[in-house]
């Protein structure tokens, strides 16, 4: 029955650190058109496609691009901080998920820029250097190791031998639930 508990809180963890990713990284790019004059039509966050904001005015297009990324590993910074303050229970499940936010913006980035593909050919187009993309990568994907470090037994993992808190594995289950019918219901693809 552990490991039942174990593959719950796992799979839910990825899954709800994926669209969390997907949420901050296109909350960045609303904040980045609003502050820069900028007008959002829509924003597409749904559990089966990549997310997108699509803008219908952009003054400052490189400055909004930018903004995905780089508020996409801002925000979970904080969110570390407050949490570490504040003490949290299930403080682990935040480290997990703002490693998650830093090695998937950075690896978008500076992967990204030997291929051209979205926001990272987005940049390239509008001028940015591609080592300006790297330096990205190199910044945020090393810290991944620092938060990570540890953080196997919480899961379940080696010593632990499957044993996991099993009100997590049901707060993750639950909150991966809410906002995968949150993002079908509002934004339909």
């Amino acid at each position: 029955m552990k490991r039942v508990f174990q593959f719950l809180l796992i799979a839910s963890t990825l899954g709800l650190t994926w669209l969390g990713m997907m949420i901050v990284h296109e909350l960045g790019h609303v904040f980045g058109a609003w502050m820069s004059g900028g007008s959002v039509s829509k924003v597409v966050l749904h559990p089966l496609v990549f997310s997108q904001t699509v803008l219908s005015h952009n003054p400052h297009p490189l400055f909004v691009v930018w903004c995905g990324p780089v508020l996409g590993v801002l925000i979970p910074i904080v969110l570390l901080v407050v949490s570490t303050l504040a003490k949290a229970p299930g403080f682990y499940l935040v480290r997990f998920y703002t490693g998650f936010c830093l090695i998937t913006n950075g690896a978008y980035l500076g992967v990204g820029s030997f291929a051209g593909v979205a926001d990272a050919g987005d940049l390239i187009e509008l001028g940015a250097s591609p080592w300006m993309l790297w330096v990205f990568g190199f910044l945020t994907i090393p810290a991944v190791f620092w938060l990570w470090h540890g953080l196997g037994p919480k899961f379940g993992l080696g010593a632990a031998n499957g044993r996991v808190s099993r009100a997590a594995a049901c707060a993750v289950t639950a909150s991966l639930i809410l906002v995968v019918a949150f993002e079908v219901i509002f934004s339909p693809i």
